[in-house]
């Protein structure tokens, strides 16, 4: 069961992103509210498009909340296999927490830093925790 306590740290770090979207997409569309003309109406209607008439800040954030549905969803997986496996031991529990955490300071600095080599460092070594329990998984299937 205590593998499961990494994955809702995962999803609480995308439900902060989630908020903070909702922001940044009320604050979009109150300006076009104010200056109609600034974002028009046939851009309005579509979500990516709408992209480019954001502040940057605003890109960012929606970039990050991208990135917490992507790689992310394969760490749920490896973490539902795991459990359903019943290979859950301290080291799954300890990598996976290493990569909620390092997921959690990847979305921080990208919202306020976000000097790629950096943020790239950080994004492997979160990817080098899923990778390590991928392995484990693999290696007990050989075994």
């Amino acid at each position: 069961m205590e593998i499961l306590y990494p994955m809702f740290g995962m999803i609480a770090v995308t439900a902060v992103m989630v908020l903070l979207l909702y922001a940044s997409r009320i604050q979009a569309l109150s300006q076009r509210a104010k200056n109609p003309n600034k974002i028009p109406n046939e851009v309005a209607r579509h979500s990516d498009e709408i992209r480019k008439y954001m502040s940057p800040r605003n890109r960012v954030i929606t970039e990050n909340y991208n990135h917490l549905f992507e790689q992310p969803t394969l760490f749920y997986a490896v973490i539902v296999y795991i459990f359903l496996m019943g290979n859950t031991d301290t080291t799954h529990i300890i990598l996976a927490w290493g990569y909620v955490i390092f997921r959690a300071v990847h979305s921080v600095y990208q919202l306020t830093l976000n000097q790629v080599p950096l943020r790239a460092t950080i994004f492997g070594i979160a990817g080098a925790f899923l990778l390590i329990m991928i392995f484990r998984e693999a290696i007990s299937l050989l075994t």
